[in-house]
C-alpha cells in the first residue's frame, strides 16, 4: 500500500513539475494581438508554414552575402540582415544572420538592441570598438577592441553598438537567436518616434533644454502627426 501511495505521489510531483516548468512560446514579433474572428486574423506567432512537400532549396538558402554593402549614410554602416522575412526555411528555427558594412574612419552601427535575440560576432575585415551595457541599476559598461577573427557577445536584450576605429572599410558576419530578432535603435525609436514623444517628457529625461529636444526631433524624422 505504501508502495501505492509512494508512485502516486511521485506521478503529482512529476506532473507538478512539468507543470511549473512549462511556458508561453517566446514572441516572434513586437505584439500579437488576439482576436477570436480567425477570419480577421493576419498574423500568426511567427509565419504560416508551407506544405513541407512543397519545400524547395530555394526555401533555405540566399545568394550575395559577399558583395560589399553601400555605407555612404549619416552613421556609415550598412546591416543586411538574413532573417525568416529573406529565408522563410528559417521559420521556426529560432536563428538568423546578418552582414554588417563600415566605413572607415567612425562606421558606427548606433547603440540599439534586439528585443528577441543574443548576438554572436565575428569580425572578417577592420578593427571594431564594440560594447554593451548592463540593465539597472549597475549599467555596467563592457567593451573591447577586436580584430580580424575575433568573436564577442551581446547579451539578450542588451543596449549594445560596434566602431570601426581603423583607416579602412570592415565587416563583420553576426549570428542572432530569432528567425525575427527585430531591432530598436535607441536615438531614432526616442527621437523619431511616430508619433512623437512629448518633447517634455524627453528634456525632462535626458536633461536637455527643450530646443534641444526639437531639434533632435526634427533631426531624426519624427512626425508629430
Amino acid at each position: 500500500m505504501r508502495s501505492v501511495h509512494f508512485l502516486l505521489a511521485f506521478v503529482l510531483l512529476t506532473l507538478a513539475s512539468s507543470i511549473a516548468s512549462a511556458s508561453d512560446p517566446s514572441p516572434l514579433q513586437d505584439f500579437c494581438v488576439a482576436i477570436n474572428d480567425p477570419k480577421a486574423a493576419v498574423f500568426v506567432n511567427g509565419k504560416f508554414c508551407k506544405d513541407p512537400k512543397l519545400a524547395t532549396a530555394n526555401d533555405f538558402s540566399f545568394s550575395g552575402l559577399n558583395i560589399p554593402r553601400d555605407t555612404g549614410n549619416r552613421v556609415g554602416s550598412n546591416v543586411t540582415l538574413l532573417n525568416v522575412d529573406q529565408i522563410p526555411g528559417l521559420n521556426t528555427l529560432g536563428i538568423s544572420l546578418a552582414r554588417i558594412d563600415y566605413a572607415p574612419n567612425g562606421g558606427l552601427n548606433p547603440p540599439h538592441t534586439h528585443p528577441r535575440a543574443t548576438e554572436i560576432l565575428v569580425v572578417v575585415e577592420g578593427t571594431l570598438y564594440v560594447g554593451f551595457v548592463t540593465s539597472n541599476p549597475d549599467n555596467r559598461f563592457i567593451s573591447k577592441v577586436l580584430y580580424p577573427g575575433d568573436v564577442f557577445v551581446f547579451p539578450f536584450g542588451l543596449i549594445h553598438f560596434q566602431l570601426n576605429i581603423a583607416k579602412t572599410p570592415a565587416v563583420v558576419f553576426a549570428g542572432l537567436s530569432s528567425q525575427n530578432p527585430g531591432t530598436i535603435t535607441i536615438a531614432n525609436a526616442v527621437f523619431g518616434s511616430d508619433p512623437l514623444i512629448n518633447p517634455d517628457v524627453l528634456a525632462k529625461a535626458f536633461h536637455l533644454d527643450i530646443k534641444i529636444v526639437n531639434y533632435l526631433q526634427k533631426l531624426f524624422g519624427g512626425n508629430s502627426e
